[in-house]
């Protein structure tokens, strides 16, 4: 009987897995065809097929099979982010980089606690706990973006940088918040500020560390063995970068993007890969981002629990307003105009205001909250999946017309 429960199980989930990545195929190529970013068109095509809709698939955000692919997904993006990074531009905008992904989550967080605390009437801990899970950015998002639309390079390696390095101050900040809420500990910013340290330090030195090394096995002139195997060597090192970082209780999401960079860049530690095996592996990289891609869009569109979002549908709807209209620009505009190495133009920094997609991070803090029966987790969580439909929706579309209004969009 269990074992027929089991293949039960299995087809279903077999099932279920073969119609998101076929779907998600002929999606991808309708996206292409329009000249849009496909996380938009997956999304909307998640929710379709949906519990909430069609009722095609119902994986549970809980189960170890999401989690699975949420984990993956994620960091193979944030690998295939940190690939097209180049370290002579990183060095003109560290600066920008470093700041906003640490003052600017504090920013951002409060500007959008204070909204929700005004709008929602929320206790001014809930409103700083909704506030804290929504200001990290989205890299799962944002990598996929400017990989289909080219924009000036050092700004979308910053926004690209950015959302790979706040996440773990996102997650800091919200625990820490938490804490208070819950009446288990006081929040103490010389704590928070030196976990903040290690997870970035700790993360940075896994990544490079791998990333040299398999930047050794693939590419090296007498080392380089696993050449012939280096989207293997990538796809073990991936996993292991974020687990070694995460056993060390640092940022494997940070670990990742490392890694990424240490490989996008290994020309400049004078490892060069033959034409044809590096062609291969980059058409490996880009199909596996991007069904790891279709992936995470549709079943997160899938989790979008339109019954929780009713209950406070219009003042979420006000409170991601202000997120994107106000405390995403003011963010901004703290952060980077005091930068006077990157001398960045008022179009760059207009264009980066409106570049900070919600995604997987956010959902998956406003996920644990719920799990953990957190003080408004109810109230965080639907604002949550407001904020992710209409900064996916709204701002993914418009990226590229905005780019080119703006004067910053490089043609393919």
């Amino acid at each position: 009987m269990e074992a027929s429960s089991a293949i039960e199980i299995a087809k279903q989930t077999l099932f279920s897995g073969g119609l998101i990545l076929a779907i998600g195929t002929v999606t991808g190529f309708v996206a292409q065809k329009c000249k849009i970013p496909d996380v938009a068109v997956f999304l909307i095509v998640g929710i379709a097929i949906g519990p909430q809709a069609l009722g095609l698939i119902n994986i549970k955000a809980d189960s170890a099979l999401y989690q699975i692919i949420l984990l993956f997904g994620a960091s193979y993006i944030l690998f295939d982010g940190g690939a097209s990074l180049r370290f002579n531009i990183l060095k003109r905008v560290w600066i920008t980089i470093v700041v906003i992904s640490t003052v600017g989550v504090l920013i951002t967080g409060a500007v959008t606690g204070f909204a929700a605390h005004v709008v929602l009437g929320l206790p001014w801990i809930v409103a700083l706990l909704l506030g804290a899970a929504l200001a990290s950015t989205d890299p799962a998002t944002l990598v996929p973006i400017f990989r289909q639309i080219r924009i000036r390079d050092r700004v979308a390696q910053t926004v690209m940088s950015e959302s790979a390095f706040n996440d773990a101050m996102g997650a800091i900040v919200t625990f820490g918040v938490l804490a208070v809420a819950m009446g288990s500990g006081e929040f103490s910013l010389t704590a928070s500020a030196v976990d903040l340290f290690k997870q970035a330090f700790v993360g940075i030195i896994a990544g490079a560390a791998l990333g040299y090394l398999a930047a050794l096995l693939i590419a090296h002139e007498r080392w380089a063995f696993l050449s012939e195997y280096a989207p293997v060597v990538t796809l073990v090192a991936v996993i292991g970068a974020y687990f070694a970082a995460d056993g060390l209780q640092a940022s494997g999401f940070m670990a990742v993007f490392v890694f990424g960079i240490m490989i996008g860049n290994k020309e400049s530690f004078g490892f060069k890969m033959l034409p044809g095996e590096a062609q291969q592996l980059d058409d490996y990289v880009m199909t596996t981002a991007f069904i790891v891609r279709l992936f995470i869009f549709i079943l997160l569109g899938s989790q979008v629990d339109f019954h929780l979002m009713s209950q406070y549908w219009l003042g979420g709807v006000i409170v991601v307003a202000v997120l994107m209209l106000v405390a995403r620009p003011l963010t901004v505009f703290l952060c980077a105009l005091p930068d006077r190495r990157a001398k960045w133009t008022f179009n760059e920094m207009l264009f980066m205001c409106w570049t900070r997609e919600t995604g997987v991070i956010p959902a998956a803090l406003a996920g644990l909250l719920l799990g953990m029966k957190a003080p408004g987790a109810s109230v965080i969580a639907s604002v949550t999946f407001i904020a992710i439909l209409m900064t996916i929706l709204i701002q993914a579309p418009t990226t590229k017309w905005l780019g080119r209004k703006l004067g910053l969009l490089e043609e393919m």
